[in-house]
């Protein structure tokens, strides 16, 4: 009870503590007693006892409290802010007050010997809220601490010095056109510097100075919201609204601040479409391109974007069938397009029914509606010069392949549409009829043949009939005319391939030797069916005979064994003969071969020479006998051809120098009486020389290699031919010449 008693004392006089002390000191004529300079008394006991029980601090000897001192005060003398004093101090002026801390020195300034505290700058909350000092009694002349240092803080006190402020103005917001009354549409905020907690100047009021009565506003909340229902954005889309916010709760004398919000009305999907006009008119060529657009039609929507956006359907009208309609996305519109081709002959105009309906509703204002409207269009067909018509798309004929040339095989015919009714030529587009083996009569179109048909050459033929109009050659037709060949019976059967049969030696009677199958180029419409048979002659033929099988091929059986190789081969004629009509026939041979064969059936030589050769004879055994007879063959040509080279004149060509070609020799005979030294028939008769070989020289004519680079016979670029002349001298002296020419 005593600590609640403390604690109410202290707010008591709190008040007027700070008033004390944030008080100007012009306020105060008279000078100020003892009491209010050293703050004693009860106050400040309260004050220690609420500071111990809060803080839990013990009792220190300053007599001092928080302090206060006023924003933005200015005057010719610095403000007391406050004094500080201990209880140390006897009054004898020992004592010195020491103040440091935030501004000390520079803001704040104390009287060391009285402890009084002031203000030398003008101070602004907004920038610094509080400064915390710390305060010292120390002795005078040892500025010793006469006890510990202790901090306080000067608090400075908030005036209405600033005005709200939208710092995220101007605003934009959006709400649905046709809303409710009271739709929220956006909120604003204010903010003020001066301290919220002091006093009313912090304290907003909103209000609407521009924008009523559209809209309206929270006062404390500022909360926009629609103060008009079914606000439609056709008749008016954005609206600019003025806010104000002021401090003081609203009061006068408080600072104001003013910020726009503009608000757009969004659209909805309150308007249905409607067409410009009730009825449209449109024409069209009768020979206009199939998906060629007609025209166009329109319905407008007041309302944008998807909501605007509408389908068109053709619902009514005697051409829904020829006519389609489509929805153009980005111009809003139905485009009319032709679906079928349009005669003018048959019919001249069309009506139809258009609609157009929203694609996209809202269900809160189908009331509204109906959201769709409709239109009627007339369509006239012109008319227009069209080229002929063929009665057919295609045409589809068959013609025998025998048929005779100049021979009708169909028929195109066409006409022209138009009520004026041109004749019609007919021609064949030759680029289809390259061979030229149809013709088409111009006037009537009847198609001939103009050359012979052969389906086993082409069963089809494509070509293309050209119809002009007489009066208009631009206007012409094309269609096209297939031409199947029909198959005659005009090939005789024949073997499907070249058969070589084999029969071994060592083969059973009854055994099948070779099956065969025939072919017929023809095509007869139940398939081909084949007879075989041998000729008359051959048909007691004792070694061979045949059966015809299931399949339509032919087998051949050997009638006896004990065949011979030695006889090479056997010919065995067969008649094959068709089912048609007259039926065709034809001979084809077959070719059997007895060879020699392996006790288990497999041939291995079907030759005599393999015969009589030895069983053991290899591969490569005969490789090496075919090595030898190559390379007798080419020994023999090398002979030929030096034979053939040794009987050439010796021929000195004028610009050659054979100076060094001559070499003498003065070799030295037997005289008179050798007389088998030499034969002089040999000088007389040069050809005999080759037989002659005298016992003391060499051949007078041979081949030498002179290339220094390679070697062997013939395998250089350079041959040199010798030839040998020997002269006799009346002293028995033989001297003989040496001739070589290089090649």
């Amino acid at each position: 009870m005593p600590e609640r008693l403390a604690e109410m004392l202290l707010d008591l006089w709190t008040p007027l503590i700070i008033l004390w002390i944030t008080l100007p000191p012009c306020i105060y004529t008279a000078p100020m007693n003892q009491s209010q300079v050293v703050m004693s008394g009860s106050p400040l006991e309260l004050s220690r006892l609420s500071e111990q029980r809060i803080l839990n601090r013990s009792k220190r000897g300053w007599v001092w409290n928080q302090m206060f001192v006023l924003e933005e005060f200015s005057g010719p003398e610095p403000i007391l802010v406050g004094r500080l004093h201990t209880d140390l101090d006897p009054g004898s002026k020992k004592i010195k007050y020491i103040l440091s801390g935030d501004g000390a020195g520079t803001i704040f300034q104390i009287n060391d010997i009285t402890g009084d505290i002031h203000a030398i700058k003008r101070l602004d909350r907004e920038e610094k809220a509080e400064y915390t000092l710390t305060a010292q009694a120390v002795d005078w002349e040892t500025n010793k601490p006469l006890e510990p240092p202790s901090e306080f803080i000067i608090k400075v006190q908030d005036i209405n010095d600033n005005a709200p402020e939208f710092l995220n103005g101007p605003y934009h917001a959006t709400v649905p056109e046709m809303s409710i009354l009271g739709t929220s549409v956006t909120n604003v905020t204010a903010t003020d510097a001066d301290d919220p907690v002091y006093g009313n100047s912090a304290k907003l009021v909103y209000s609407i100075l521009e924008g009523q009565p559209y809209f309206s506003i929270e006062p404390e909340t500022a909360i926009i919201k629609t103060a008009l229902p079914n606000m439609d954005r056709e008749a008016k889309e954005e609206y600019l609204v003025v806010i104000q916010a002021k401090d003081m709760g609203g009061h006068s004398g408080g600072l104001s601040g003013t910020t726009t919000l503009t608000v757009t009305l969004t659209d909805v999907n309150d308007n249905p479409p409607k067409f410009a006009q009730s009825l449209y008119h449109f024409s069209v060529p009768e020979d206009v391109v199939l998906g060629t657009a007609i025209g166009r039609v329109k319905a407008n929507d007041q309302d944008i974007g998807e909501n605007a956006q509408s389908s068109y359907d053709i619902i009514d009208g005697d051409g829904t069938a020829l006519f389609e309609i489509t929805s153009d996305a980005q111009a809003q519109d139905g485009i009319i397009r032709l679906r079928k081709p349009l005669d003018f002959e048959t019919k001249k105009s069309y009506t139809l029914k258009v609609e157009a309906a929203n694609v996209h509703i809202d269900p809160r204002f189908s009331g509204r509606g109906p959201f769709k409207d409709t239109a009627t269009v007339k369509i006239v067909v012109e008319d227009a010069d069209e080229p002929p018509v063929f009665s057919s798309p295609t045409y589809l004929l068959e013609v025998h392949e025998n048929a005779a040339l100049n021979s009708v095989i169909g028929q195109v015919t066409a006409r022209d549409p138009d009520i004026t009714s041109s004749p019609i030529r007919f021609s064949i587009d030759r680029h289809t009829d390259l061979e030229r083996q149809f013709n088409i009569n111009a006037d009537d179109g009847k198609i001939t043949l103009a050359t012979p048909l052969d389906r086993e050459l082409s069963v089809w033929h494509n070509i293309t009939i050209i119809a002009t109009e007489i009066r208009n050659h631009s206007q012409i037709s094309r269609v096209p005319v297939a031409i199947k060949v029909l198959d005659v019976n005009d090939n005789a059967p024949e073997f499907a391939s070249e058969y070589e049969a084999f029969l071994c030696e060592n083969g059973k009677p009854g055994q099948v030797i070779q099956t065969v199958s025939a072919m017929d180029k023809d095509d007869p419409k139940n398939g081909h069916y084949f007879l075989y048979s041998l000729l008359p002659e051959m048909v007691n033929n004792p070694n061979f005979t045949i059966k015809k099988n299931e399949d339509n091929s032919l087998s051949i059986l050997a009638k006896h064994n004990g065949f011979n190789r030695q006889k090479q081969e056997v010919y065995l004629p067969i008649i094959i003969s068709d089912s048609g009509n007259p039926p065709l026939s034809s001979t084809s041979t077959l070719t059997i071969r007895v060879c020699g064969c392996s006790s288990d059936g497999v041939v291995q030589s079907c030759n005599v020479e393999a015969y009589v050769l030895p069983i053991g004879l290899s591969m490569g055994a005969l490789i090496a006998i075919l090595a030898c007879i190559i390379l007798l063959l080419v020994i023999v040509v090398l002979f030929v051809t030096l034979r053939r080279h040794k009987n050439e004149p010796l021929i000195i060509k004028d610009d050659e120098d054979v100076r060094e070609n001559i070499i003498r020799y003065d070799d030295e005979g037997g005289g008179e009486e050798d007389t088998e030294a030499f034969d002089i028939a040999t000088l007389q008769n040069p050809d005999g020389i080759n037989g002659f070989l005298p016992r003391w020289g060499l051949p007078t004519q041979w081949w030498e290699e002179r290339n220094p680079i390679q070697t062997g016979l013939f395998s250089g670029s350079r041959i040199t031919h010798s030839l040998h002349f020997i002269f006799f001298h009346k002293d028995r002296k033989i001297n003989r010449i040496t001739q070589r020419t290089t090649y």
